[in-house]
């Protein structure tokens, strides 16, 4: 009974300490790839183009960790930042900022108002996959095909 006991004790502990080292380095991921997203947004505030350099975004952003390889492509139009896992247990991640007439968000902007919106999006698998673009599609991101939005 005492073996039991222990059993059920200690497995549950067990599965908390192998799950919270996914879930921490899946923040790092997600809070790398957030930051890029706002730091484009401020960059295009400033400069009405999206950067296309990560350290002309001010962030003292890592280009590389232990378990990630962070990465950005802009257009005129997107920025998108990515986060892909160098592990085959974490997810990958993708950001978006997109510039669009400020109209099709707020009825109320002026006629040339141009503005950006966000979206980071989780890889719904594991893996070390660069995970498919969001869209910008009726006044909002949309999250690509295997992935899940995680904030707008």
């Amino acid at each position: 009974m005492f073996y039991i006991f222990i059993v059920a004790t200690y497995i549950p502990m067990i599965n908390e300490s192998i799950a919270y080292p996914i879930g921490a380095k899946q923040s790092e991921a997600k809070q790398y790839v957030s930051s890029m997203n706002k730091g484009q947004q401020a960059y295009y505030a400033e400069k009405s183009v999206f950067s296309t350099s990560i350290e002309a975004l001010g962030l003292g952003l890592k280009t590389e960790t232990t378990n990630y390889k962070y990465s950005w492509r802009a257009t005129k139009q997107t920025a998108f930042n990515y986060g892909v896992s160098k592990e085959p247990q974490l997810k990958s991640y993708v950001g978006g900022v997109f510039r669009v007439p400020a109209k099709e968000v707020d009825p109320n902007a002026a006629k040339d108002e141009i503005k950006t919106i966000l979206i980071l999006c989780q890889a719904d698998s594991p893996g070390a996959i660069k995970p498919a673009e969001p869209t910008y599609e009726n006044g909002e991101g949309v999250c690509g095909k295997g992935t899940t939005q995680v904030t707008k």
